[in-house]
């Protein structure tokens, strides 16, 4: 894949555009196990490989992202310790900054890192197209719905655990989209953020599955379960169950 220029390069991230696509052809992964992508000086990832991968049976991939003042591996928390014995990759990418560029100023170095980390990933992995979600806690869930509602052309679901808004700069294609919120979430309280954002998504067409949970600014763990499964077993084009 050749890459584009800088200069066009630049332009689609200022947009909030991804210009990673998956990639035909030999693949040359990475053993099993947890590996640090440093790609850059000023960000990190982290990238779960199962031992069960096979290059020639095509993977689920989630992109994590972590909430406000959090790490890489804060971003793996909600799934690391449910996809043991499952063909799932996982990519936790680190903002620049205590938060997500969006919410400092607009985009910017994070979707530049974000895209090459997943052009990384998109190279060397065979990745099942029907199944690659971008996923985040708190801001991190609101990047990830302002993100992914941006590029629908390359992620088919969304999971929003918490999240306070959404801003994409443009949308593509129809992800379908995960959102959970804690009744009592004192931090981004649901009747400002869930609660709005849920009914304006199901109004402009998009497919929402909503779960409301008696709990505070947090991802329970039966709460990521569902969220997993979901993700695994709906088939993207037209939403039932595998």
């Amino acid at each position: 894949m050749q890459d584009m220029p800088e200069n066009q390069h630049n332009r689609l991230t200022e947009r909030g555009r991804l210009s990673a696509r998956l990639v035909q052809g030999k693949k040359e992964a990475m053993p099993p196990g947890l590996h640090p992508l440093a790609l850059n000086e000023k960000s990190d990832a982290l990238l779960y490989v199962p031992t069960s991968y096979q290059p020639d049976r095509p993977i689920p991939l989630i992109l994590m992202l972590h909430g406000a003042g959090g790490t890489i591996r804060n971003g793996l928390a909600p799934f690391f310790d449910l996809v043991k014995g499952q063909e799932l990759l996982l990519l936790a990418v680190g903002s620049h900054e205590r938060t997500w560029d969006l919410l400092i100023g607009g985009y910017g170095p994070d979707v530049a890192y974000i895209d090459l980390a997943l052009k990384l990933v998109l190279s060397r992995y065979t990745i099942d197209p029907q199944h690659i979600a971008i996923e985040g806690f708190s801001d991190g869930a609101s990047y990830a719905l302002s993100l992914g509602l941006g590029n629908g052309n390359l992620f088919t679901h969304i999971i929003a655990f918490s999240p306070g808004f959404m801003a994409p700069a443009s949308r593509t294609d129809s992800p379908r989209i995960y959102i959970s919120h804690g009744k009592h979430d004192p931090i981004l309280p649901v009747d400002r953020c869930s609660r709005r954002i849920v009914p304006q998504l199901r109004r402009e067409g998009y497919k929402v599955h909503y779960h409301e949970f008696l709990d505070f600014h947090s991802v329970p763990s039966k709460i990521a379960q569902e969220a997993l499964n979901w993700f695994i077993n709906t088939n993207h084009d037209n939403g039932t169950q595998t």
